[in-house]
């Protein structure tokens, strides 16, 4: 056993350095490429999208790790781009918005924790069911300075010019990236290119960066996730859904399946999520999923109304021993059990004493 632990956590401790070593090229949306000989690795890309019909917006944040000072990252979408700083607090609200609920349930018979099969009292255990036209090879369409970010929006004809504008600000992406990026030229997409760098200098990149928010138009809800396919190590995707109905991903897209952690709908009134959904109350949806192989994605998540807006928020089950007076009601009920079994042998007993007894004699 005790071989069996310290392998388990050397296991648990390369793990943890290979996502540290080896580059993870690609986020839940895009490819985050870092500079020079650095190593960056996303372990965690948590969004928030909100579509009307019309107009969807995307407000992303990253939680990286590695040694990369500064990096870039790429991100397709369908339409022509606006971009902005985001407020980091829409995470804290919608986190409070979907936490899930606490419950207790209670159990009759006594488990191995409990008296008289261990001497410690009662204890908890949980458990929980737990987002161009004919042009140059590359076009500018604009250029900020937002924060630590420097943004361009770009138009591209060819993959290779993608490659080539990047390179040329400092940044050289993997070989094959212009091949993965070709289905989106194909379609005309356009590009959200942003070089990044921690606020102080000689600090990397490192934890929660400041989320960003993207907007475009767009008749269908797409989260752009092709690019994640160039990844190294496994992703992890946090999608908060603004709609007017409950949202789903049309197909696990090479992922695990799709798990909902929160649906219903909610009514911020104030602070940036209010500002985010609008004033008519809106539909949340907030969807996990994992990508144990990203080389397996195989296409953007398309989200689509389910057949019915079902509430689901998750529970987490405190168990507790049932007792009444601070006594178990298992031995309770099994003392007047043995009380009653009792009264009714004493009883039966008795009646057949009487029978049995010898008549009197005058």
């Amino acid at each position: 056993m005790k071989r069996r632990i310290v392998a388990l956590l050397f296991a648990l401790l390369a793990t943890q350095l290979g996502a540290l070593v080896n580059p993870a090229y690609a986020c839940g949306c895009g490819a985050m490429i870092p500079d020079g000989q650095s190593r960056i690795g996303v372990d965690r890309e948590t969004s928030v999208v909100r579509w009307d019909g019309r107009t969807e917006q995307i407000v992303m944040r990253f939680t990286v790790g590695g040694d990369a000072h500064r990096a870039a990252w790429i991100m397709p979408v369908p339409g022509r781009a606006t971009v902005e700083l985001g407020n980091g607090k829409m995470f804290d609200e919608l986190g409070r918005l979907t936490r899930p609920e606490h419950k207790t349930r209670g159990y009759f018979w006594p488990r191995d924790h409990d008296w008289p099969f261990s001497s410690g009292g009662m204890r908890d255990g949980a458990g929980a069911p737990a987002p161009g036209a004919a042009a140059p090879p590359v076009g500018v369409v604009g250029r900020e300075q937002l924060g630590d970010f420097d943004v361009a929006r770009l138009t591209a004809t060819d993959p290779d010019a993608l490659k080539n504008w990047l390179e040329s600000n400092g940044f050289k992406l993997p070989d094959h990236l212009a091949t993965e990026v070709k289905p989106y030229v194909d379609q005309g997409w356009e590009y959200v290119a942003v070089r990044l760098a921690p606020r102080g200098p000689g600090r990397p990149l490192r934890g929660d960066l400041d989320p960003l928010r993207i907007r475009f138009d767009s008749d269908r809800l797409v989260y752009p996730m092709r690019l994640s396919r160039m990844a190294k190590t496994p992703q992890s995707l946090g999608l908060y859904v603004l709609a007017d109905h409950r949202m789903e991903p049309a197909s696990p897209i090479g992922g695990s399946a799709p798990e909902v952690t929160f649906a219903g709908t909610i009514r911020p009134e104030n602070g940036p999520l209010a500002e985010l959904a609008g004033a008519e109350p809106v539909f949340l949806t907030a969807i996990d999923q994992r990508f144990p192989e990203p080389g397996r994605i195989d296409a953007d998540h398309e989200l689509r109304a389910t057949a019915k807006d079902t509430p689901y928020r998750r529970a987490i089950y405190h168990d507790e021993l049932l007792t009444a007076g601070g006594v178990p009601v298992w031995l309770l009920t099994l003392a007047a059990a043995v009380a009653a079994l009792t009264a009714t042998s004493v009883a039966v007993l008795r009646v057949r004493g009487r029978r049995t007894a010898p008549a009197a004699t005058s």
